[in-house]
């Protein structure tokens, strides 16, 4: 059975309705207790899914030279493939058994900020898939979009006004991406995993998966536990970012995939991450003399670039500017 809480997001769409306050409730419960939960009730249809998931299948079935035009490795500003083993999420073990594709919010070249050389600031980097870029330009925003209407169901329990987030993602970097997890066969050795045990490094994020399943989640006994497939679900987590703002009121849960036997899995996940000068400190009513703050403020843009240090050895050569 699984014990993760499945909720009905549907009344977020009428802030006048009264079942509005009660699914910010539940989601609220779920943040302190579990750090995990399903959604119903979105506006991401089926339909939008399968066109996603089919146009990932096709990019990740290229040969590797033409998915490694647009190399993760290669881009200032963290975009493009990544190729397998590129990530070392659980550096108690091998690189990841996976491979990806990230976009972020499409800032031209001449835009300001990218002249100004800031940091996860750019163009998209996408293959030459046919209606790839249309597609997953409007997914990206379709998506920023439900991580908003979650994110302002947690202002009351947050003590913060509606708009604190709306505030904070006015040009946001959100990351969606596109994995692809061999078959555990491939692996390397028996240690390595699809994704190895993490905490994910923004303020939600918004998980898409398969029918393959492999989502485990560290319960607060420390026992990891399933966290199946549920058609037209999408899986919540919360990031390092909201355990900051939160004071820890709010759980970052440690995750991980074990790569399924004799079958591909594909996910979709979206990190909803704020404008990178954002400051992540203290929320003013999530401490008092008992609980005092347990992290030192920080931006949006300074700490993903050190978890990013953590996880990909190529970002590890490149200067802070980059």
């Amino acid at each position: 059975m699984n014990p993760l809480p499945i909720i009905d997001i549907s009344p977020l769409y009428n802030t006048g309705d009264p079942a509005w306050h009660d699914v910010a409730r539940q989601i609220d419960s779920a943040c302190r207790e579990w750090g995990f939960f399903y959604i119903t009730g979105h506006p991401i249809s089926a339909r939008r899914i399968e066109q996603v998931i089919s146009a990932a299948q096709r990019f990740f079935a290229l040969p590797s030279s033409e998915k490694l035009r647009i190399d993760i490795t290669q881009s200032h500003h963290h975009r493009g493939y990544g190729a397998v083993a590129t990530e070392q999420l659980d550096p108690s073990l091998p690189s990841d058994l996976k491979e990806t594709f990230d976009m972020g919010l499409h800032l031209p070249a001449d835009h300001v900020d990218v002249l100004a050389g800031k940091p996860l600031r750019g163009p998209n980097r996408h293959p030459d898939v046919p209606g790839w870029e249309p597609l997953m330009e409007q997914h990206y925003k379709d998506m920023q979009a439900l991580a908003l209407t979650l994110l302002r169901a947690m202002t009351p329990a947050l003590g913060v006004d509606p708009d604190f987030f709306d505030q904070r993602f006015e040009q946001p970097v959100s990351v969606l991406r596109m994995i692809h997890y061999p078959p555990r066969h491939t692996a390397s050795s028996e240690q390595q995993q699809g994704a190895g045990a993490h905490t994910d490094y923004g303020c939600i994020t918004l998980l898409y998966q398969d029918v393959a399943g492999g989502l485990q989640v560290r319960d607060v006994r420390g026992q990891w536990i399933d966290a199946p497939p549920i058609a037209n679900t999408f899986v919540v987590n919360l990031g390092d970012m909201m355990a900051r703002w939160s004071n820890d009121r709010y759980v970052s849960t440690p995750h991980r995939v074990i790569s399924p036997l004799n079958i591909d899995r594909y996910s979709m996940p979206f990190f909803a991450e704020p404008t990178p000068d954002t400051r992540i400190e203290c929320l003013p009513g999530c401490s008092d003399t008992d609980h005092p703050p347990l992290y030192p403020p920080t931006t949006c843009a300074d700490f993903l670039l050190s978890r990013f240090a953590d996880t990909y050895a190529y970002r590890r050569d490149q200067t802070p500017q980059e």
